[in-house]
């Protein structure tokens, strides 16, 4: 890393219209988290814990996620659009002259902080100014990098670009490293002589070039700076990071029987061993420990599962839902800010939510816990060994002690003691023949 401190700014005024939204584009999701935490994420990746946020004009929400997700962070308003010099120097006083500066888009979401480190050690290099450029399949719309070796002469944007530098495939990313001994002098210096009267932050390379600085750049895949304008290219990006995403769970130890159906979020945590069949989501908190298996179309968020677990098929952990050891949530159960213990088992049809599951309690299936009273939720506590029968309602708040039975059908209210059988449900009653003369009565016309 250069010995030179850095200071990231990062520009995040796009609103997005052509993605059809009342969100900020920064804010718009990939892989569980706003496009705008994965590029401070990577800042934070390379030891910043600070950094400069340009935002448009009415971006609160972008302000308070900013400050939520980076603290030390600085936020900073462009009053007006004109283009991203402008946007730079409107960090003010945060562009610092003991640090080199580096820009950064929050709508470029898939950048790697070892690419961007790249970039800086060609600025620690002795080179005054430092893109970041790839070779793109398409390169309409792009500008390029005009070179002479490994020496940047300029870059053109694409409406500025002779049929010549048309040609030219090797593009620019936007983001781009400058010394901190020239930074706010190159900055203030470039013009807006262009086809849309801008002030283009590309245009420090030609300034420096001028100046008989050096100039250079660095390359990296078309996909990392994949920049994001479109719900199309949102979805694209999406694709990208689920591919990073598996990638990396895989090397550290999950089996992934059908990769490209598992959806993860950039925090999900899968331990060792583990299984996840196909067409398995991961919303954002989920840690899976050790030897879990996650069986097919289950959804998982905010949710915690013990070491050898077994989770589904089509099962649903929500936010909350805590699941202990060699526990067993089965087909179209769902779980809600819910303790399960070790080994208990809820294998079908049940809801359980705001409440705590001894360890080896058996949930029979359709049971449901009735937390909610149309005001406050309420907490059930069913204990260690309690046998909970087929179709019963617990209504909370309600205890269920440790061995006790529940017979199937019930309806729960009362506290049940340890070990005692609780029926809360009709005696059934038995009328000899009343079929058959119902079927008699029915062929008379008879009501």
């Amino acid at each position: 890393m250069p010995d030179t401190p850095c200071q990231f700014v990062i520009l995040a005024a796009g609103e997005g219209t052509r993605m059809r939204s009342a969100m900020p584009k920064v804010m718009h999701g990939i892989a569980g988290e706003p496009m705008l935490g994965h590029v401070l994420a990577a800042v934070q990746a390379l030891g910043g814990a600070e950094a400069a946020v340009v935002v448009g004009p009415g971006m609160e929400t972008v302000g308070a996620f900013v400050a939520d997700r980076m603290p030390g962070a600085s936020l900073h308003v462009q009053t007006e659009r004109l283009g991203t010099a402008h946007a730079v120097l409107a960090a003010g006083a945060a562009l610092r002259p003991d640090r080199d500066l580096v820009v950064l888009y929050g709508d470029t979401p898939l950048v790697r902080p070892q690419t961007i480190d790249r970039l800086r050690a060609s600025i620690g290099a002795g080179a005054a100014v430092a893109a970041l450029g790839f070779e793109a399949v398409d390169p309409t719309g792009y500008g390029r990098l005009l070179t002479d070796g490994e020496r940047l002469l300029a870059i053109r944007e694409h409406k500025d670009a002779s049929d010549e530098e048309r040609a030219i495939t090797l593009c620019n990313s936007g983001i781009i490293a400058i010394s901190c001994s020239v930074a706010r002098d190159l900055l203030e210096a470039i013009g807006n002589d262009n086809a849309k009267g801008e002030y283009y932050l590309t245009d420090a390379v030609e300034v420096a070039v001028e100046r008989g600085l050096g100039a250079t750049f660095i390359r990296c895949d078309e996909q990392e700076v994949l920049g994001v304008n479109t719900r199309a290219q949102l979805a694209a990006a999406e694709a990208c990071m689920q591919e990073r995403l598996r990638e990396k769970a895989m090397a550290e130890g999950a089996t992934l029987v059908a990769p490209e159906t598992v959806f993860l979020s950039t925090d999900t945590v899968l331990g060792r061993d583990v299984v996840v069949e196909p067409h398995v989501v991961f919303g954002p908190g989920v840690r899976v420990a050790d030897g879990v298996r996650i069986r097919a179309f289950s959804h998982l968020e905010q949710a915690t599962v013990g070491d050898g677990a077994v989770i589904g098929p089509y099962a649903r952990l929500r936010p909350g839902a805590d699941i202990g050891e060699k526990a067993r949530i089965g087909n179209f159960v769902e779980i809600k800010a819910a303790t399960v213990a070790a080994g208990a088992k809820a294998n079908h049809l049940a809801y359980i939510g705001n409440a705590t599951i001894g360890a080896g309690a058996n949930i029979g299936a359709g049971t449901i816990t009735c937390n909610y009273d149309g005001f406050d939720k309420h907490h059930t506590e069913i204990g260690a060994g309690a046998f909970i029968g087929s179709n019963s309602a617990l209504v909370a708040p309600v205890t269920i002690s440790d061995g006790a039975y529940i017979g199937s059908g019930s309806v729960i209210t009362r506290t049940v003691a340890p070990d005692a059988l609780a029926v809360g449900r009709a005696r059934q009653v038995e009328i000899a023949g009343w079929a058959e003369r119902k079927r008699k009565a029915r062929q008379r016309g008879e009501d």
